[in-house]
C-alpha cells in the first residue's frame, strides 16, 4: 500500500511541474480566446506607422490606449505576430468572462483539494 503511495506522489510531483511549465502558454491561450469571444479583431500590424506601434507594445499585456477621443485596448501577440484590438463594449464583456473563468477555475481547484483530502485519508 506504501509503494502506491509513493507512485501516487512521484506522479504528483511529476504533474506539478508539467504544469508549472505549461502555466504560462496555458494563461496567453486562455486570455487570447476570451479576448476572441468578447469580441476584440485580430489584426497583423502592415504598415511602417503599425509596425512601429506594434514594436513598442508590451507582449501579451492587455493596453488601454485613446484614439480619436476613444478608448481602444490592445493585446499584442509577438509569437504570431498578430493584435487583438477592441473597444470599451469588447473589454467589458472581456472582463465579464475572465471573471466567470477564474470563478470556475476556483471552484475547480477547491474540488481538486476536496478529493486530495479525500483520497489521501484512504492511504496514510
Amino acid at each position: 500500500m506504501k509503494e502506491a503511495f509513493t507512485g501516487l506522489r512521484l506522479f504528483g510531483a511529476f504533474a506539478l511541474l508539467v504544469l508549472a511549465m505549461g502555466c504560462e502558454s496555458y494563461q496567453v491561450r486562455t486570455t487570447e480566446s476570451l479576448l476572441s469571444e468578447a469580441g476584440f479583431q485580430t489584426r497583423t500590424p502592415s504598415t511602417q506607422a503599425q509596425l512601429a506601434m506594434y514594436s513598442e507594445m508590451t507582449p501579451y499585456k492587455l493596453e488601454r490606449n485613446t484614439f480619436k477621443g476613444k478608448a481602444l485596448y490592445s493585446y499584442a501577440d509577438k509569437q504570431k505576430g498578430s493584435v487583438y484590438i477592441g473597444g470599451d463594449k469588447a473589454y467589458q464583456r472581456y472582463k465579464q468572462l475572465a471573471t466567470q473563468q477564474q470563478q470556475m477555475e476556483a471552484a475547480y481547484s477547491k474540488m481538486l483539494a476536496h478529493e486530495d483530502r479525500v483520497w489521501s485519508v484512504n492511504y496514510e
